[in-house]
């Protein structure tokens, strides 16, 4: 009588135990899940894009594209307003010879379109004032610790990016922002800072 009294007890225990057990599983399962999603910043851009603006990709999402396509620095993204090119991405790329591309990026895919060199005139006069710009932009990012593609993530929390660019003046070297509904958006190159860009 006593053995089959313990053997109920250790069958009872196992059972409140191993529902226990479960309940636990399921929780730590559900919570997990939800940090993991939380936690991928690349996603969280994505779906804020998604909601407000037109484009399937993010401009995170196009920077990083070019330049697996067209390796240099990102300089600035922006996308097409009108015409035969409206939505389309276009990200300036400068080479480590100071050679600055532009590099078109579909707005559903993410796919790169095609590239091109970027010059406004065949003037040499104009090629080589580009090329120092271009040059002028790569040693203002010198020892710069926030790129292009970090400046769009960084700001994707205010609204869905639409343009990225550099913009160096005599205080800071900062990226300049702009989003589908939240403004225009400052984002220091060395510390990160963002701050909202108020109209003079």
């Amino acid at each position: 009588m006593k053995r089959k009294l313990v053997i109920a007890a250790v069958a009872a225990s196992v059972v409140i135990g191993g529902g226990t057990a479960v309940a636990f599983a399921d929780d730590e399962a559900r919570t997990g899940a939800a940090e993991v999603r939380a936690g991928d910043p690349v996603a969280a851009d994505r779906a804020e894009g998604s909601t407000a603006s037109s484009s399937k990709t993010t401009a995170a999402e196009v920077i990083a594209a070019a330049l697996r396509h067209t390796p240099g620095t990102a300089v600035g993204a922006d996308r097409e307003d009108d015409g035969a090119d409206a939505g389309t991405w276009h990200v300036d790329v400068v080479q480590a010879d100071g050679v600055e591309q532009t590099v078109a990026v579909s707005p559903d895919t993410g796919k790169v379109l095609g590239v091109q060199r970027d010059t406004e005139d065949t003037d040499d006069t104009d090629d080589a004032d580009d090329a120092g710009e271009a040059r002028a932009d790569l040693a203002a990012l010198k020892g710069a610790d926030v790129d292009a593609r970090e400046a769009a993530l960084a700001v994707a929390a205010k609204g869905a990016v639409t343009d990225v660019d550099l913009d160096v003046d005599d205080r800071a070297t900062v990226w300049s922002v702009d989003t589908a509904k939240a403004g225009e958006w400052q984002v220091d190159v060395r510390t990160g800072k963002v701050t909202q860009e108020l109209d003079d």
